[in-house]
């Protein structure tokens, strides 16, 4: 590469020399030498630098594109997408440009110190998109690796990309001031308060980034709630600033990262974790149908397969009990009897217990809540054996389907506010 370069420049040099000797024989004036020498060496040196680099893209390209085809080389795949073959083929040609200078100017001394510098300074530039494509492609090559797929990459890429940047500025401070990296470091301390001021929101997103990953507080995928930004979705995008929930309503929060360690959010990656998801709702009942239950019911109430075995147990149990504390039977309030709802509640505990889709290794409860103005709650309390939400949500209808129908073969009511709707038939 060297060598080619030196070939260039020696060619420059040459025709150069050719060129101002021809323009005199053909008579040009002296003032006119330079300029036209000066455009026609201009024109040679971007049609050199356009024929190199596209030589050399098309040569880069080419390689990554065999190389896509091994397995274990994917990577290159993110290379072309990101345009880094034209970055790097641009760098020898800018590099050839720059050297080339002193030779098309020599008889413009005066523009050639700050053509340099420029030329220099679209360098740096080149080099920073240069690194900035590569880091790209590593970053969405790892997020497609399964150790990596649910981590904050772009936060980690984002950092590096900073001090990239704030080299790069280093760099062209040193082209135009002529000083050295400490002075520009130097200065950066000077201003600490400015610029701490300035990047306040990305310093509280890194900290909350690494606070994030380390505690493993959200993974890319994770369904999360924050009521504070109306946020209820999947976490899709984790940077240093900002993360991106795609709500189920397909719409897109982002929210601060930081605002991730400062507020309070639920995150649902623990249900899923455990295969199951928590139906927790009441069935409100009026307290003016419950009643004891006599004992020449109790065959028609033992006809309802999953309480029949309990009805017996329990029947016994009571009878015995009634017998040794000789209860008057001729009111059924002495002693224990069995009630509608008490019945009905251990109905509805076996019924979830035996359903197909609740979850059998989680919590199965039916309990009273305290009574309210609309009757007394009859809480069912389980989990599903699924956490997808469209079953879910078919699973909790079918129970609620069930036990509101069952309810009537228990002569029990559900409570309805009918002040709107007419006196109840």
């Amino acid at each position: 590469m060297t060598s080619t370069i030196d070939n260039l420049h020696q060619s420059t040099f040459a025709i150069s020399v050719w060129t101002k000797q021809l323009l005199e024989s053909w008579g040009v004036p002296p003032e006119s030498i330079n300029i036209i020498n000066l455009l026609s060496q201009l024109a040679i040196v971007i049609l050199l630098t356009w024929v190199f680099q596209w030589v050399a893209r098309n040569v880069i390209i080419l390689i990554l594109k065999q190389l896509r085809k091994l397995p274990k080389l994917k990577f290159t795949e993110y290379l072309l997408e990101y345009k880094f073959p034209t970055y790097l083929a641009l760098i020898a040609p800018l590099t050839w440009i720059r050297n080339t200078i002193p030779i098309v100017f020599e008889n413009f001394p005066a523009v050639i110190s700050g053509i340099t510098k420029l030329t220099n300074v679209f360098i740096v530039l080149m080099i920073f998109w240069l690194i900035n494509s590569f880091l790209k492609s590593l970053a969405k090559y790892l997020l497609t690796l399964s150790n990596f797929s649910d981590k904050p990459i772009e936060s980690y890429f984002q950092v590096i990309r900073i001090i990239v940047v704030i080299f790069c500025l280093g760099a062209i401070f040193t082209i135009f001031s002529g000083q050295s990296f400490g002075a520009f470091f130097t200065a950066m301390g000077a201003a600490s308060a400015i610029m701490m001021l300035i990047f306040k929101d990305t310093i509280l997103g890194f900290v909350a980034s690494i606070q994030v990953s380390t505690n493993d507080m959200v993974r890319i995928g994770d369904w999360i709630t924050m009521p504070k930004y109306n946020a209820d979705g999947d976490v899709t995008q984790i940077t240093l600033n900002t993360v991106k929930v795609r709500n189920f309503d397909k719409t897109i929060t982002t929210i601060p990262t930081y605002a991730l360690i400062s507020d309070s959010f639920q995150n649902w990656r623990g249900m899923k974790e455990m295969g199951g998801r928590r139906i927790k709702r009441s069935i409100f009942l009026k307290q003016s149908s419950f009643r004891y239950i006599k004992e020449d019911e109790l065959e028609r109430f033992k006809n309802i397969q999953y309480i029949s075995k309990y009805i017996d147990q329990r029947q016994a149990e009571i009878n015995e009990f009634n017998k040794k504390i000789d209860a008057d039977r001729s009111l059924q309030v002495n002693g224990r009897n069995l009630t509608n709802i008490g019945v009905f509640r251990k109905y509805t505990e076996m019924y979830l217990k035996n359903h197909p889709n609740v979850h059998k290794g989680m919590n199965i409860m039916v309990r009273q809540l305290a009574p309210n103005e609309s009757g007394l709650p009859l809480e069912i309390y389980c989990f599903t054996a699924t956490t997808v939400w469209k079953d879910y949500e078919n699973i909790m209808a079918d129970i609620f389907d069930h036990l509101t129908s069952a309810v009537r073969y228990f002569d029990l009511k559900i409570f309805e506010n009918l002040s709107d709707s007419g006196p109840e038939a």
